[in-house]
């Protein structure tokens, strides 16, 4: 896993599409995002993963400031219903 975003309200960590020893090889990695405020967290991964990448790879072309990427983020609150607790 690796933190590519932590921000006041969000934080993204992405976990590479490698198949590392007990991970099922149909594993295609993913992207986490936790919503500090609400304390809820979603698992991005197949198709939506794919898209979310997609725009990293915009962004990697023309880097976004810490406000549009907040605002990107916030389009998937709606799905975040899995609490954040920590271990």
């Amino acid at each position: 896993m690796r933190l590519i975003y932590n921000s006041p309200s969000f934080c993204v960590l992405e976990f590479p599409k490698a198949h590392p020893v007990g991970i099922p090889p149909a594993f295609g990695g993913g992207f986490e995002i936790l919503d500090k405020a609400a304390r809820r967290e979603i698992f991005l991964a197949g198709p939506m993963a794919e898209g979310f990448r997609e725009h990293l790879r915009v962004w990697a072309q023309t880097p976004p400031s810490l406000e549009e990427v907040d605002d990107f983020l916030t389009r998937f609150q709606g799905l975040a219903h899995q609490p954040l607790v920590l271990h």
